[in-house]
């Protein structure tokens, strides 16, 4: 076990700097769809190219950031009905759905998406708009942003199961956000300091 929490981490250090580099594609699109606009409206210039990049870097901005999301503990979560389990269950309900549903998802996607990232690549696909982009690079970001998705579903497993033999704290919990009962507490908390406060105040007069 400890080879595996060390690889864990090295997966979450790894996806960390994926995250982080991804974020700039975000300010890249921002940059790009600017210029495009007042080039447009100034010069009455545009190009089709343009629009395109910005649909590119959005597909990858969503797609190569998704194992960063899941090790921030981002994707949504319904949590009507594990939210009523305790905290061994909700560890128990993601370990099965990670085995027996991401990692068959991934998987059967990947294979699907890869003959058309193939033939695109080989038959030199563009995009059928005038002064369109190739088509094979963004048609490449599904199966490798899923890559990246189902790398960091192993370190997740490996945590989970390291949570239910009792070796690290929960790893479903988001740093730096309370808990509801955390919140209770800190509120039942500051109650009590302020109502000692008065009494002391109280006392003085």
């Amino acid at each position: 076990m400890p080879f595996l929490l060390s690889l864990s981490r090295r997966i979450d250090g790894f996806t960390e700097f994926i995250g982080r580099w991804v974020a700039w594609l975000v300010l890249a699109a921002v940059l790009i769809s600017a210029t495009n606009a007042v080039v447009r409206k100034a010069f009455n210039i545009g190009s089709n190219a343009f629009l395109e990049i910005q649909w590119y870097l959005f597909a990858a901005v969503f797609l190569l950031a998704a194992g960063y999301t899941m090790m921030r503990q981002e994707h949504v979560r319904i949590d009507v009905i594990s939210g009523r389990f305790s905290k061994r269950t909700q560890i128990w309900i993601d370990v099965i759905g990670i085995c027996l549903f991401l990692f068959p998802f991934i998987f059967m996607i990947i294979k699907l998406a890869m003959p058309l990232v193939i033939n695109a690549y080989v038959t030199k696909e563009v995009s059928s708009n005038a002064g369109g982009l190739i088509r094979w690079p963004v048609f490449a970001l599904l199966p490798l942003g899923l890559l990246l998705l189902g790398i960091q579903g192993v370190s997740e497993l490996i945590k989970r199961i390291a949570f239910l033999k009792g070796l690290i704290p929960d790893p479903t919990k988001k740093q730096g956000v309370k808990t509801p009962e955390e919140e209770l507490a800190e509120f039942l908390l500051q109650k009590e300091v302020a109502a000692r406060e008065a009494a002391q105040a109280g006392a003085l007069k």
